[in-house]
């Protein structure tokens, strides 16, 4: 048998490395904007073209490198980072593993700039899929400039799996957050399309953190700090009532290196045990500072995974701070022997409101209107019936029979008797058929009813829009403004109006006839959120995740009491769309028993 194992080519050596260093662009942008921190800059600049698909530039006012580096720096496991294993558990810098450069220049077209400031000419590589297309002296600034241009340009069916535009930024911006948060002193540029995303000026830690989110967030922050030799803590934990209902400003840094951790995070919501409304999250922003020999950052390519010497220490140590931080600054509870217990208001008490009896309507019998003392002793009651008729009639302009008024009395009832639906514990509804019962789950239901009615207005009819009497400004971080506007025309087909962006607002001037004006927010937070998960990038795609968004969101919800009306509309209407028996998210909205079915359920 002839030999049939021989060594790979580089190009595809690098090709194969490259699936695990490079998964999308903003993988590109974290390995760029480290190599730029490492080479110590002061300023860095991001642009990107098509969420990064077109083009990745950074530019950075670093030491930059001489020819022969700027050559080897292409070259797979050449780094300036370490020299031996030992150099793995002393690490200062981002990168050690010297694969980034030689992988993303395998999948693209690469420009690289650089110059010394003891040389007097810069360098130019140009690069096409590991092939080194030209190299030249230059001049150039001080520093160095890296252009990623057409990212998987030789691997189409990786390409074919990014998502959307919007969803490729928002990644994007992820990464830049976690570096620029770690390096506040440095400044920071982000352009996107040649619109400004964020300017980021050399500030504190506080400064960055209300730059990048806003500044509300400034009153959100309340200080970390803890000094001990194993661990230093500091950063700053957001107030109980500011936590959110999804996992979004939470952030680990361990010696200026984002992390990710669940078991550092369970410490975090441990802390805040008492304080949190059950389904939401805290948001944190904590620094740990700890020996490098402590730490193992050599287990996974992104290196957002460490393993810890003594996990148990940290634990114990950062859930001990955090209590005390929110103890300080009176953010945990305390016991008020001053207070009126009698003024508090249960915190379920609107669902209790719904639990109160009826109250009782006692009866005279012997009461005579006709009689004239009656008619001077008439009580309060009495009177103010009389009133409300007088006031009623201002508005009616046909006078109602006794016989109008028996029917409409009578009217609820009837409905009762022919009524062929049930509501069960607030969720389901039961309704007979000729061959059995059908059980429907009444949200599920009404998300298919909702999305199918999204769908054909947004596409096919023009959608209705109800103006606003008062136009809308609704605060929101930058990159959530940038997604916005990505989707404001397939917005405005679905009924919406917009008025003006700024960096962190939008204004809104109309919505879809079918959405409140209190709904305005949660509807476009869980756009946002759903517009994440989403994988195709096709036009239609963008008006799917709306409809499904939107059914999610205005959807009945279980514990809401419906009408007998209300529930043979639900039932009339589900079972006139064009697939009633899922869900938009593909769950069954109802299960059907047979009486061969429910007859066997007693025979057994």
């Amino acid at each position: 048998m002839s030999d049939i194992i021989q060594l790979l080519p580089d190009h595809v050596a690098n090709q194969i490395a490259a699936g695990e260093v490079v998964q999308r662009p903003a993988s590109v942008v974290k390995e760029l904007l480290e190599n730029a921190i490492d080479a110590g800059a002061t300023n860095i600049k991001l642009l990107l073209k098509d969420a990064g698909k077109t083009l990745i530039q950074v530019i950075d006012d670093g030491k930059g490198m001489s020819t022969t580096d700027a050559r080897m720096s292409f070259e797979r496991h050449a780094t300036s980072k370490i020299q031996k294993a030992e150099d793995l558990f002393n690490l200062s810098t981002k990168g050690f593993r010297g694969e980034a450069l030689a992988s993303i220049a395998a999948i693209s077209h690469v420009e690289l700039k650089t110059k010394q400031e003891s040389e007097e000419l810069g360098t130019s590589i140009k690069i096409e899929g590991s092939k080194i297309i030209s190299q030249d002296f230059i001049s150039t600034s001080e520093g160095t400039s890296m252009a990623v241009k057409n990212l998987f340009y030789n691997i189409p069916a990786r390409r074919n799996f990014l998502k959307s535009d919007t969803v490729e930024t928002r990644h994007i911006i992820d990464e830049f957050q976690r570096v620029a948060l770690a390096h506040p002193v440095i400044s920071f540029l982000l352009h996107h399309n040649n619109n400004e995303v964020y300017h980021l000026k050399s500030s504190n830690l506080r400064k960055r953190i209300v730059a990048i989110f806003g500044g509300k967030m400034n009153e959100k922050l309340v200080p970390i700090n803890e000094q001990t030799d194993i661990v230093s803590i500091n950063g700053f934990i957001a107030k109980p009532e500011f936590s959110k209902r999804k996992r979004g400003e939470q952030f680990f840094f361990v010696n200026d290196r984002f992390i990710k951790s669940s078991y550092l995070n369970h410490a975090v919501v441990n802390a805040f045990d008492g304080l949190l409304e059950q389904g939401s999250h805290p948001s944190y922003f904590l620094y740990l500072t700890v020996p490098p020999n402590t730490i193992d950052i050599n287990i996974h390519p992104t290196k957002t995974e460490i393993k810890f010497d003594n996990e148990k220490a940290l634990y114990a140590m950062l859930r001990a701070t955090i209590k005390h931080g929110l103890g300080q600054y009176n953010v945990a509870p305390v016991l008020d022997f001053n207070r009126d217990a009698n003024l508090d208001t249960s915190y379920h008490a609107n669902k209790n409101a719904i639990k109160t009896s009826t109250p009782r309507i006692i009866v005279d019998p012997d009461f005579n209107p006709f009689k004239e003392t009656a008619q001077k002793e008439t009580n309060f009651p009495y009177k103010r019936e009389q009133n409300m008729q007088s006031w009623e009639s201002l508005y009616t302009s046909v006078a109602i029979s006794d016989e109008e008024k028996q029917e409409e009395l009578f009217k609820h009832q009837h409905d009762i008797k022919t009524q062929k639906t049930f509501q069960i514990q607030r969720k389901y509804l039961l309704s007979s058929i000729k061959s059995g019962v059908v059980l429907i789950n009444q949200s599920l239901a009404h998300q298919r009813i909702l999305y199918e009615e999204f769908l054909e207005s947004i596409t096919v009819k023009e959608a209705n829009s109800q103006q606003l009497l008062f136009p809308v400004k609704i605060s929101f971080l930058s990159q959530e403004i940038e997604m916005i506007y990505t989707m404001k025309t397939e917005l405005e087909n679905a009924g919406f109006s917009f008025d003006e962006f700024t960096k962190d607002s939008v204004i809104i001037k109309g919505i879809p006839v079918s959405v409140t004006e209190s709904k305005i927010t949660i509807i476009l937070e869980e756009l946002l959120n759903d517009m994440n998960l989403e994988v195709p990038d096709a036009s239609f795609s963008h008006f799917d995740v709306m409809a499904k968004s939107f059914a999610k969101t205005l959807s009945i919800k279980t514990g809401t009491q419906l009408s007998g009306k209300e529930q043979e509309g639900l039932v009339n209407d589900l079972f006139s769309c064009k697939d009633p028996s899922v869900s938009p998210f593909g769950k069954a909205t109802f299960k059907t028993l047979t009486l061969n079915e429910i007859d066997n359920l007693f025979n057994s």
